[in-house]
């Protein structure tokens, strides 16, 4: 009987599960169809996700850490995010919850014949992405080449939106240039988008309080840089990634958008080599080793890639294409440096190497 009262009340907090989130885990925010934040204690942080809603990969509530590889449901946030230790005591203060009003916000009124997408859909991030341009000339250009980002072949996946909405907490919306980056299956299906609102003149992110966030339905999926074969390279950050492609041109690459996501990535069938590009910090080290566990599991090599500084952008502005292109080398299997980065350092300027 108390298994089956757990399982309804869990269900129950699941078809609230934003509402539940944004009470006990409220030092988090809501990425997409997750909400994201530091662990089960509420701390702080990126590397744990909660399913908002149903979907053929799992039921709303369910949630798992990155950087731990701990999993559960909303009792499990209500027990520790409060300190309980008592079973009684969570499920009181589930039913607790459950007896306070959450209602929904009214929806805005559609204009006449268009059918508005779910806020944070799949659907919405698809239309976002199709009212999107391409970046070449945009001030998304200017924002990458600023960060040492001058290699932009291959990066389709990547546009540009000079007015997308901008929603501040409980303030009015506003409306900032951003950087648009198409989230895909391995189909090539676009399930979610990513955001990255830039200042006007493309200097830097937006001044505002989180000035990137995700949309729609992010587990599995990545941002596609190039044709992914028999070798890729994944990642957590948009701009970590192009900058190790700025020395490894024809390699794909493939951005997951955070550490917990990263861990979830879905491997092509034709990959034999995954490099890992880890950020330095508990999360990124809690990702790296989740993912060589799972590759190693279907027969593919895993290989970690370290920056020298806290990522591969921080090495590539601070240290130099050179320096990163040699902390590089040194970390590939022997055959990757012949066929991704030979052919990049004859035709970047450093002819001495043949």
């Amino acid at each position: 009987m108390a298994r089956q009262d757990a399982s309804d009340l869990a269900y129950r907090l699941g078809r609230q599960a934003e509402a539940v989130c944004r009470h006990y885990l409220s030092n988090g925010q809501r990425q997409g169809n997750y909400w994201q934040v530091g662990d089960v204690r509420n701390t702080k942080g990126r590397s744990m996700f909660v399913r908002l809603k149903d979907s053929p990969k799992g039921r709303a509530g369910k949630w798992t850490d990155a950087a731990t590889g701990e999993h559960g449901d909303l009792l499990d946030v209500i027990r520790e995010s409060r300190g309980l230790t008592d079973f009684p005591d969570v499920t009181d203060e589930a039913r607790s919850f459950l007896s306070l009003p959450h209602p929904e916000p009214e929806p805005a009124a559609p204009r006449r014949g268009i059918v508005p997408a779910p806020s944070g859909s799949a659907e919405a991030a698809r239309r976002l992405f199709a009212m999107s341009q391409p970046i070449a000339g945009t001030v998304v250009e200017t924002y990458l080449r600023r960060r040492g980002i001058t290699l932009l072949h291959g990066t389709g996946s990547l546009r540009f939106h000079p007015r997308c909405y901008y929603r501040p907490g409980d303030g009015p919306t506003e409306t900032w240039p951003a950087m648009i980056a198409a989230v895909t299956d391995l189909n090539g299906k676009i399930t979610g988008a990513h955001r990255t609102w830039l200042a006007p003149d493309g200097s830097d992110k937006a001044p505002i309080d989180t000035p990137r966030k995700a949309m729609g339905d992010l587990l599995g999926a990545a941002v596609r840089l190039g044709a992914p074969g028999s070798v890729m390279a994944a990642g957590e950050g948009i701009e970590t990634m192009l900058s190790l492609r700025q020395i490894l041109p024809e390699m794909a690459m493939a951005p997951a958008l955070s550490a917990a996501h990263l861990a979830a990535i879905l491997f092509p069938s034709t990959l034999r080599r995954l490099y890992i590009v880890r950020d330095d910090d508990p999360a990124g080290d809690g990702a790296r080793d989740m993912l060589i566990e799972r590759a190693n599991a279907e027969g593919i090599e895993a290989i970690p890639l370290s920056p020298a500084l806290g990522d591969f952008n921080k090495d590539l502005r601070q240290l130099g294409i050179n320096a990163l292109r040699s902390g590089i080398r040194v970390q590939l299997a022997p055959e990757d440096v012949a066929r991704f980065l030979r052919y990049h350092e004859t035709v970047g300027g450093n002819p001495g190497r043949r």
